[in-house]
Parts: structure tokens; sequence; C-alpha cells
């Protein structure tokens, strides 16, 4: 039988996706990327905020009308089953199966039923409303780790070294969802990286919902600088990145872990989400705008040549316009490389959803507008500071009209940040070239992206 994909979300639930698809692999199914030829769809969701759960549903029922045609079996999984599992059944009957995160331990034995015996039994398992009541979920076994298979391409995959997340943050459903954060062993990530490396990848990006706090559940403090230095010694990985590291737990010793190791890119991708003191406290973030500061400080200190990300919450309930534009003042002091920022979600069973004085959908528009604005000039002004200078670049793909190469540096995370453009000046090479790492001089800037040749 021929079994389809759907991927929604977040690189963490790729991994997941990823772990199903070898699943489905190991169990002789075949996998197609075209619907129409599927005889089982698959769609892994995400339920974090609203427009999510939207394209999440839109999706399901989009995929239902293939039920219509060839495909026999409709199943979903992921996020957003986990957070609405009940509802979900009601409302969408053209699904064959919903597999909550919470069953992952036993997630083949539900497709078999289904498959085999056309049984599907009904979740066992009460998802509490209160955070203090919620276990950790379970985590796919290392066996299905190192059989997972790889989607993003032939040059980087994702490390996931944690699941769940105990930070508690008053406006995010994720602990509500994936749990308290759960570290998985240091030998068995090493082990899945060395997989990786013989399987031809290049590239490591580490991720967690928040990496910083890896280790601290099982081996009682974080362990996120070591794990690095071991990752740097496998042979065959060029280049490792680590995401979502939370303020509070940037230590020196990663610092200096970053600035001493030519494979790890210097890169920090920090999630302040504001930096007015009153609401961080409303946020129940453990970090203030002096630590924040001071932290941003120590780092370029230590690490001159630096890419530091951000994301940031606008029209947060409460928030004044003293405290927007106390924001906005500090994104155009900081000058951060990247940023992004999210209007804010109000959370069905969050802290924040109960705050007074919630924000009209209108002023969290402006507000997100006015931040872009900002941050597009900023970003501007120091990809113009590239211009001259030569960068080593992983060449990926090749334009539509074959005029340009495309490609990212060691400051790029894919998906997420700007590419380099590439002119193709000696055609009927490309085969020596892509997904190659070439010496590139970059001579132009063009919004978000860089334009550059082969140096």
């Amino acid at each position: 039988m021929n079994v389809g994909f759907v991927h929604l979300g977040c690189s963490k639930n790729l991994i997941d996706t990823e772990l199903t698809i070898g699943k489905f692999k190991n169990n002789h199914f075949k996998i197609v990327n075209d619907e129409e030829k599927a005889d089982i769809i698959v769609i892994n969701t995400c339920g974090f905020i609203d427009s999510a759960k939207e394209e999440a549903i839109n999706t399901i029922l989009e995929m239902a009308k293939y039920k219509e045609k060839r495909c026999r079996y409709l199943i979903v999984m992921g996020c957003l089953v986990q957070r609405y599992y009940e509802d979900l059944i009601k409302l969408l009957p053209e699904v064959d199966l919903f597999i909550k995160i919470d069953e992952y331990d036993y997630l083949w034995d539900k497709i078999e039923d289904l498959l085999k015996r056309n049984i599907v039994q009904k979740s066992k398992i009460k998802t509490s409303k209160k955070i203090t009541e919620i276990p950790p979920m379970p985590m796919f076994k290392q066996e299905e780790f190192l059989d997972r298979i790889i989607t993003t391409g032939k040059n980087y995959a994702y490390l996931k070294i944690g699941e769940g997340c105990s930070n508690k943050c008053t406006y995010c459903a994720i602990p509500y969802i994936r749990g308290p954060f759960v570290s998985r062993k240091e030998e068995d990530i090493l082990e899945e990286a060395k997989e990786l490396a013989k399987q031809g990848i290049k590239e490591l990006i580490i991720i967690a919902q928040d990496t910083t706090k890896y280790g601290i559940d099982i081996y009682g403090e974080s362990k996120l600088a070591d794990l690095l230095e071991k990752l740097t010694k496998i042979e065959g990985i060029k280049w490792i990145r680590f995401l979502y590291t939370y303020p509070e737990g940037i230590t020196d010793e990663l610092i200096d872990v970053v600035s001493k190791n030519k494979k790890i890119s210097n890169y920090f991708d920090i999630p302040i989400q504001h930096i007015s003191d009153n609401i961080l406290k409303r946020m129940n973030r453990k970090t203030s705008k002096k630590d924040i500061i001071k932290l941003i400080e120590k780092i370029r200190n230590k690490i001159p040549d630096v890419t530091l990300r951000t994301s940031l919450i606008v029209g947060f309930p409460g928030e004044t316009k003293d405290e927007f534009e106390e924001l906005l003042e500090f994104v155009k002091t900081a000058k951060f490389d990247k940023l992004g920022v999210f209007k804010y979600s109000k959370e069905e069973g969050t802290p924040a959803e109960k705050l007074p004085n919630q924000i009209h959908g209108n002023t969290k528009k402006s507000r997100y507008n006015k931040i872009m604005s900002a941050q597009q000039k900023i970003s501007r002004e120091r990809l113009k500071k590239k211009v001259g200078k030569t960068y080593e670049v992983l060449i990926e793909d090749i334009s539509f009209d074959r005029k340009y190469y495309i490609g990212r540096t060691m400051q790029d995370v894919p998906e997420i940040d700007g590419l380099v453009y590439i002119k193709n000046e000696d055609t009927g090479k490309e085969a020596e070239i892509i997904n190659q790492f070439k010496k590139c001089q970059i001579t132009e800037v063009s919004n978000y992206d860089l334009i550059g040749k082969i140096s």
C-alpha cells in the first residue's frame, strides 16, 4: 500500500513525522509524495496558535476529499489531536484514526489495528487541563530515531535532544500539549548523530523547546555545552547549530564553546518575547530587561561576528503604549540580525487567557507592522556590511532560469533565514557545485538575501 504524509508545524514536530515515515517504510509500505496515489494519508498537525489550528483543520478537510478517490484511510496525529482529541472525534468523522502524543509509545499498534483488523480503540488516557498534573510525554524509542527518514534533503537534519517544556510561560500552550521537559540520553543523541553523518548529512541542527534545559532532568545540570563539544568530534559533520536558547539558560561555558569551535555556528537564537519588566513578569519569564541587555553585550564582546536572532510578542494582555514603545526602542538599539514577531494569540487553558485588558486585533497588527518596519531597515543595514566579504556557502539548489545557484552561509538557518544567490557563470558544472561548500564573495544585498559570486 502507498502512504502519503502531510507535515504541519515546527521542526520538532517534523522529527515525529520522519519517525513515523520510518515506521511505515520498515513495515514495507511505499512512501509517495502525491496524495492522489496514496492508499493511506497521514497528517501530523500543529495546535500551537489559532492560525496553526485553522490550517490543520483545513488540511484535514482537504485531504478527506481523497477518500472519494483512492485513499482508504485518513490518519491524523500530533499537537492538535493531543489538545482537542474529544472535539475532533465529533467534528471530523472523515478521519479513521486519531493518535494523541501520549499514545506514541504504541503508535504502530494503533495503526496496525486499523489497517489489519479495522479496529479503532478510543484513547483511554485523559489529558488534564491542569499543568501540574500533565505527565511527561512518551518519546519514540532509540531504534526508531535511528530508522527515521530524513525529509530535509541531503545536507542537513534536525537532531532533537529533548521533548516538552517546563518553563510555564503564561501565554504558551506547549506544556499543556507536550508535557514537562524530558531530555534524551547523551549516548543516544551521539549515536543518532553518527548515523546521520554516515548517511552523508553535513549539518546538524540541534533542537528542543528550550535547548539550554538539556540534561537538567537526568544529569542535574545543563549539558548543552558539553553535548555540542562531543558532537563536533563526529567525522563528516561540518556545521552544527543549536536553536531556541532561553536567555537565562545561556551560560559563560556555552558562549565559550561556541567562540572556540569552528564547527559550531556563531549564532544564538534567543527568544526574549518582550523587554518591559512588567510584561516579562506577567509572561512568567525568568529574566529581566537588565539581564537581557547584559547578555547581548556579553555574547557580542566574546564573539564579535555573532549572529543574533530573537522572537517577540506584541499585544500581550495589558501591554500599554509606553511598554510597546519601550520594546520598539529596544529593537532599534539592540539591532538583532534576525527577528521574528508574533501577535499575541489567546490560547485556551493558559493563564494569560484570563488576564484583563486584552488588546484589540487592530492594535496588535499596528504594533506588529511597526516592529517589522524597524527591523527591515536594521536587517538591510547589517547585511550591507557583508558586501565585499567572502563566506563559505553551502550551495543547495539552482534557480528556475539556472542563472543563480541558491545557498546558505553558516549564519543562516534553513527555511527561516535569508539565502545567498550566486551567479552561475559557468553553466554545465552544476553537478560539481550543488550540495557542495564554496567560497563566495558577496557583491549585493536584496531585501533579506545576499547576492554573490564564487571566488
